[in-house]
């Protein structure tokens, strides 16, 4: 079964979330293996507020997800993992993408992202 290619807008928020070198080393960080938010922050070397902003950012692009588990002492854990996600860049994934954003032409600035 193959994936749908993502829309314009899913595809300008997983490259947004993406263009942060922070964020791309969470993803290639949690590539390894799934892994816990204070163990994460200790690993990149990042404050745990830090880390959480930017573990949203990539949540809500659909480029990672968390699960809130208990641990053996009963003390609640988030993990994190790379969703399964394939984005292949083309020319013609991109024309295709471009055709499905809601706001084709938002003018500059208008959608600042971080």
């Amino acid at each position: 079964m193959t994936a749908s290619p993502p829309t314009g807008d899913d595809l300008v928020e997983m490259l947004a979330a993406l263009s942060n070198p922070l964020r791309l080393r969470i993803v290639a960080k949690l590539a390894g293996g799934r892994d816990y938010v204070s163990r994460l922050a200790r690993e990149i070397g990042v404050s745990r507020p830090l880390l959480h902003m930017h573990l949203q950012r990539l949540e809500a692009a659909g480029l990672i997800v968390g699960s809130l588990e208990l641990s053996e002492d009963g003390k609640a854990m988030k993990y994190y993992e790379v969703a399964d996600f394939d984005l292949h860049l083309t020319a013609a994934t991109l024309a295709a993408a471009a055709e499905t954003l809601s706001d084709p032409d938002p003018g500059p600035r208008s959608k600042e992202r971080s």
